[in-house]
């Protein structure tokens, strides 16, 4: 009896827990902040929850930034803080999973208490030049990411400026970022940057053209934090190119002193889905309000779905094919070693699809920093590119880049590398969507494949003018010529629509009737006239042809289509001439005496009638993506009569 009440109650537990436990797929995990104080400084530690192994990928593991309450950060994993106050400060942790299958796990920021303060401890500089821009981890749909705007005074005197964020770019239909939280440390404030005034001096007393007279670097992009001039232009060309800012002025900043802002962002919904493109934020920094010299500085950051380090992408993910021949798309492979040792060879197997010149890659950065290698051996540190014929090979050779898991390796960053290169098109390319994808492999393990990166090309609208010709067969007297429009994509390789507008002028004779009837009969029942009438009808139309077309371009010089028609009558001018003729009617014999005639034309005009659809098939034969051509086409009318052969020239623009 005691064991089967035992037995019942474990039973009873286990299926209440059971209902009370949800599924896995809609936990949202935790990383809880930990903290103990080690002398004068406080040692973080993220407790964070079980990672779950992706089969087949590298060793799951965590990356974290932390965010210490008083302005500064740290990307280490287990990071010790001195504080320069005694205070409470809220510290955050964002944790990112890398090889896990789960989403990164949420961290509520920590109130902590700080007694032990070191009032004599300076942070060491960190900053090369005056303004960067770092982040978290890379934007992720549904994420949130945090931007960290870092900027310094290089001057030997204190000063009072301002900075702008710039985000979401318009050439995007959608945001990708709503901007949630700015945190600042140093009473950094809001302020409306279109009230802003500037001086036109600058600390070398040259003066410089206006925005009408640079209106040509609006095309540019500015990559670095070097120092420039003209800020209304540089402010010019960040509105164009983002459709969001966010302003902040700052007052007595002291000779080398470096501070930091945090920008927490969430993406959208509708953020751009595409896991191998590239989007950007800018940076701009105004040392000194009483000038306009200034710094700008890109962060470019990779959309993805997992925070995979080994991972390909390209600032490409959308072309103009119209302005494309000359422009050369850029690649980035990014890639970690995870190992428990340092890797000496790395090399990356990148596939090229056709479209591109493999001979005409050009390396823009890596890291490791190495030079590239000449044709012969050599034994320093370098990057050699081969290629096959389907591939550019780009091989570190000699180098150090620690692992991940490597003993006394604190700088998680130090274990990752990448190289970013350009690429021409080939000289016959066509508009079809690229895949490419790297095997990466360090020393001599197993490759590691990561995603593809995809180039696409927009649409684009390609105007056609059209003329020609339209025979009726069916018809009498027939004369019907058109002139109109197409729309189509631009230049597209196989498949794409097409739609029409044809104005056509159309003139033919209509059907002819002739009625007998006879007049006066007599008393026998017969008549000595029979009266005759005959009707005939002339028509001039004006039409509008409205094809809706899919066409399919064999190659170059030859194109098929098959779709369907409406065609609508705007006016139609119909000439009726009726005759009417008496003659002797003599019985058992042929009227042949004409007694009297009479002739009659009559004018109606109809407008906006005779609807009539139909299907067609067509073949063209010439510059059948972009350019002349000539074709004919065929239209089955539903409507008997009035099928026709169309024989045009067009030219696609």
């Amino acid at each position: 009896m005691k064991t089967f009440l035992t037995s019942l109650i474990s039973i009873t537990t286990f299926l209440c827990v059971a209902q009370q436990q949800p599924a896995n797929d809609t936990i949202r995990r935790t990383a809880i902040i930990e903290h103990k104080t080690v002398g004068n400084q406080i040692q973080f530690t993220p407790n964070a929850p079980t990672l779950n192994q992706i089969a087949g990928a590298p060793k799951a593991f965590y990356t974290n930034f932390w965010e210490f309450g008083d302005g500064t950060y740290s990307k280490e994993n287990t990071p010790k803080k001195s504080y320069k106050k005694s205070d409470e400060y809220e510290v955050r942790l964002w944790a990112t999973n890398v090889y896990d299958t789960g989403k990164p796990p949420t961290s509520r920021p920590k109130k902590v208490r700080v007694d032990n303060a070191d009032q004599d401890y300076q942070e060491e500089a960190s900053m090369d030049d005056v303004l960067d821009l770092v982040r978290n981890r890379e934007p992720m749909p549904n994420e949130e990411i945090v931007v960290v705007f870092s900027y310094k005074n290089n001057k030997d005197y204190s000063t009072n400026g301002k900075f702008i964020l710039f985000y979401n770019e318009t050439l995007y239909k959608d945001n990708n970022f709503d901007l949630t939280e700015t945190r600042t440390y140093h009473n950094e404030s809001e302020i409306d940057e279109s009230n802003l005034v500037y001086t036109s001096k600058q600390y070398d007393n040259t003066r410089y053209a206006s925005t009408e007279a640079g209106i040509m670097r609006l095309k540019t992009i500015a990559q670095d934090s070097t120092e420039r001039q003209n800020l209304p232009l540089t402010l010019e060309e960040a509105k164009i190119k983002y459709r969001n800012k966010s302003t902040l002025a700052f007052n007595d900043m002291q000779p080398n002193e470096e501070r930091n802002v945090f920008y927490t962002f969430k993406t959208t919904p509708e953020m751009l889905k595409d896991t191998s493109a590239i989007i950007s934020v800018r940076g701009v920094y105004v040392p000194d309000e009483n000038y306009d010299n200034h710094n700008v500085k890109d962060m470019e950051m990779e959309i993805v779905t997992s925070h995979d380090p080994n991972k390909m992408s390209s600032n490409s993910t959308f072309l103009n094919y119209r302005l494309i021949r000359y422009k050369k798309p850029k690649f980035k492979i990014r890639f970690q070693n995870n190992g428990e040792g340092p890797a000496t060879t790395i090399k990356l197997e990148t596939d090229i699809p056709d479209m591109f010149d493999k001979t005409s890659i050009e390396v823009l950065d890596m890291y490791p920093k190495v030079k590239i290698c000449p044709k012969h051996e050599v034994q320093y540190s370098c990057l050699d590119t081969t290629y096959t014929d389907k591939q550019a090979i780009f091989t570190f050779k000699n180098i150090y880049l620690p692992g991940s898991e490597q003993k006394n390796v604190k700088v998680y960053d130090s274990t990752k590398g990448f190289v970013q290169y350009k690429i021409k098109f080939g000289k016959d390319f066509h508009k079809q969507k690229t895949k490419s994808q790297t095997a990466i492999i360090f020393d001599k393990n197993d490759p590691i494949i990561t995603n593809y990166s995809t180039t696409r090309f927009l649409p684009g609208i390609s105007i056609g003018a059209k003329v020609g010709y339209n025979s009726f067969s069916d018809l009498n007297n027939s004369s019907s010529y058109f002139i109109g429009a197409t729309v189509a994509p631009y230049k597209s390789y196989k498949w794409y629509w097409q739609v029409e507008l044809l104005n056509s002028f159309h003139e033919y004779n209509g059907n002819t009737t002739i009625t007998e009837e006879l007049l006066e009969p007599n008393a026998a029942g017969t008549s000595d006239i029979l009266r005759r009438t005959t009707t005939s009808n002339t028509f001039e139309n004006i039409d509008w042809e409205i094809p809706v077309l899919a066409r399919y371009n064999i190659n170059n010089y030859i194109g098929l289509g098959l779709g369907l028609q409406g065609t609508l009558t705007l006016n139609e001018k119909n000439n009726q001439n009726v005759l009417i003729e008496d003659f002797e009617n003599i019985q058992n014999q042929p009227p042949s005496f004409l007694i009297d005639s009479n002739q009659s034309d009559n004018e109606v005009i109809n407008t906006f009638t005779n609807f009539r659809t139909g299907f067609l098939i067509e073949a063209t034969a010439g510059f059948a993506r972009i350019g002349p051509s000539v074709g004919a086409r065929y239209v089955f009318n539903f409507k008997e009569n009035f099928n026709y052969t169309q024989f045009y020239a067009i030219w696609k623009f």
